[in-house]
């Protein structure tokens, strides 16, 4: 990792965690991204790294202020995404910002902003640093549909198991976590979400049914 410093140029490269909430063992992505991309531009970075495949709604919230795609202002009083900048969130190291995605299933992932480092005219950006652990699939059924989903694919004798395979398109590595793949996937070289999304029904895991009975969002990005 590079050591963190101060930078006084124009653009800088904000580090930022985040981290998947009430996931355990914890699934995390660490990465470097310009200071003066779009909110856009990071929602598309955060799909990329933890592997989600960006078909469902999603926000991001610090304090009392959320910016989101325009259809977003359909569901809440928001802030174009496109028309904020990176910067202006994370203004600081500790400032923490809730990227929410698929309002649902209720993904939750905490933004944490560590420190600056100095910007790399060669470098890539947004660049992908270190992480742990695989992605939960979408439209597993939320924290609580994704325990579930671990526990059938875990057990070849459950009588769920064959049919989760089967939507799933094959078997489930939940320590899966692969860095090289994942930048060349940000720079259009290679895109799991997409490839999974090929080989598996989109619609949602049995192992979720029934275990949310509020009425899902149905909105997708734009």
């Amino acid at each position: 990792m590079r050591k963190c410093v101060e930078n006084i140029t124009n653009v800088n490269v904000p580090q930022l965690k985040g981290t998947l909430r009430k996931v355990s063992p914890p699934v995390w992505r660490r990465i470097h991204i310009r200071s003066d991309a779009t909110l856009e531009s990071l929602h598309r970075c955060i799909q990329v790294v933890f592997g989600w495949a960006d078909s469902h709604m999603h926000s991001f919230r610090i304090e009392t202020k959320v910016y989101g795609p325009v259809a977003l202002g359909d569901i809440v009083e928001s802030t174009d995404e496109r028309k904020a900048r990176v910067r202006d969130l994370f203004n600081g190291p500790g400032k923490c910002a809730l990227y929410e995605y698929d309002f649902g299933d209720g993904w939750a992932h905490q933004v944490l902003f560590e420190c600056t480092v100095p910007f790399v005219f060669d470098q890539p950006y947004p660049w992908l640093l270190a992480g742990r652990r695989a992605c939960p699939p979408d439209d597993v059924g939320g924290p609580l549909g994704y325990e579930r989903f671990l526990a059938v694919m875990s057990n070849p004798r459950h009588p769920e198991h064959k049919e989760l395979i089967t939507w799933h398109g094959g078997p489930f590595d939940a320590m899966a976590f692969d860095a090289t793949a994942l930048n060349l996937a940000l720079h259009g070289e290679w895109a799991p979400a997409t490839k999974r999304l090929t080989t598996r029904s989109t619609r949602r895991t049995p192992a979720s049914r029934g275990l949310q009975g509020k009425p899902r969002a149905t909105g997708r990005a734009r």
